[in-house]
C-alpha cells in the first residue's frame, strides 16, 4: 500500500471541519514576564506584524478581549477557554499564558505603568507583580533570591513622561526622551 504522502491536519493547521487555522511566529515568553508585554512583542515580531491587540483578537477568535489584556484589564479574568484559543495560535501553552496573569483575586492597579530599571536590566520585560495595588517598591527579579528595594518608576527620570503600556514597549526605552529603561536604575530610590 502506499505511503500517504499528505500532511495531516494538524501540520497544515486545520481543524476538524477542514477550517484553515491560523498560527502565528512563536515568541519565547520570558521568565515572569506579563501578558501585556508578551502580547506586544507577539505582535510586533517581524513574521507576525499585526498592528493592534484587536488583530491578535480577531485571528484567535477573542475579538477586543486581547486588547484589555495588553492595557492591563483584567476584569473579567480570563477564562481557560479564551486562554486555550489564544495559545492554539501563539504556540505556548495556555498554563504558561496563566503564569503570565496575576493571581486571581489580586487588586491590580493598570494605571499607572511601574517599572524597575534594576530588573528590566537583567531580564527586559515588564512584570505584572509591578502592578500590585499594594506594591510600591521592587521585589526583585522573580525566580532570583536577591531584592532591589527599589521604588517602583511611574514615569521616565528625564524628561517625566509616563510610562506607556507594557505591550507598545517596542525598544525598552522611554517613548519621548529615548532613556533606556535599564538605565533608569542608576536614579531610582531605596526606601
Amino acid at each position: 500500500m502506499a505511503e500517504n504522502i499528505f500532511p495531516s491536519k494538524i501540520e497544515i493547521g486545520m481543524d476538524e471541519d477542514n477550517k484553515i487555522l491560523p498560527k502565528l511566529a512563536y515568541v519565547e515568553p520570558y521568565i515572569g514576564e506579563s501578558i501585556s508585554h508578551y502580547l506586544g512583542r507577539l505582535r510586533r515580531f517581524k513574521a507576525n506584524s499585526l498592528p493592534s491587540g484587536y488583530s491578535l483578537g480577531k485571528i484567535a477568535g477573542l475579538g477586543a478581549v486581547i486588547s484589555r489584556w495588553e492595557k492591563l484589564y483584567f476584569n473579567p479574568f480570563p477564562t481557560q477557554q479564551e486562554l486555550e484559543a489564544l495559545a492554539s495560535v501563539v504556540g505556548v501553552n495556555a498554563d504558561r499564558l496563566t503564569e503570565m496573569l496575576p493571581p486571581k483575586g489580586m487588586t491590580m492597579k493598570p494605571r499607572p505603568i511601574r517599572l524597575c530599571g534594576a530588573c528590566y536590566a537583567e531580564s527586559p520585560c515588564h512584570r505584572f507583580e509591578w502592578q500590585f495595588k499594594d506594591i510600591m517598591k521592587c521585589d526583585g527579579y522573580a525566580g532570583r533570591r536577591h531584592r532591589h528595594e527599589l521604588r517602583l518608576l511611574t514615569k521616565c527620570i528625564n524628561c517625566e513622561t509616563p510610562f506607556p503600556i507594557p505591550a507598545d514597549w517596542i525598544k525598552g526605552e522611554c517613548p519621548h526622551c529615548s532613556l533606556p529603561f535599564a538605565n533608569m536604575a542608576k536614579r531610582q530610590r531605596r526606601d
